[in-house]
């Protein structure tokens, strides 16, 4: 049974900016592993982007938005073995689910994702 949708789209030059201009937000939203896998792509910002937008479009599928009891970098989207994106939570906070799916999408210019939460 599906018990959240959230979608969200972000311009990639916004993450851009934010990454080359503000020491530290790198690592205050993205994991470990996100930062390298983002850096190892020709197109890295627009990667960056992408997980951006997934991590808003999760809050938005649990029903929060945004509070402190989940920081940004404890949300991370890694790709399996065939490049599928998986979202995965690396908090103490309870969130109820049995599945979670998630859809990356990215241009030059624009970066999207959409979340569904299944229980």
């Amino acid at each position: 049974m599906v018990t959240g949708i959230g979608i969200d789209m972000i311009e990639v030059d916004r993450v851009k900016d934010k990454i080359e201009r503000n020491a530290g937000f790198r690592e205050l939203v993205f994991s470990e592993k996100e930062i390298i896998y983002c850096e190892s792509k020709a197109a890295k910002y627009e990667h960056y982007a992408a997980r951006f937008a997934a991590k808003e479009a999760f809050l938005k599928a649990i029903g929060t938005g945004w509070t402190n009891k989940i920081a940004f970098h404890e949300i991370e989207i890694l790709n399996d073995e065939n490049g599928k994106p998986l979202l995965s939570i690396n908090t103490e906070t309870d969130i109820p689910y049995n599945k979670i799916l998630v859809s990356l999408s990215h241009l030059k210019s624009m970066a999207s994702a959409v979340v569904i939460i299944e229980n």
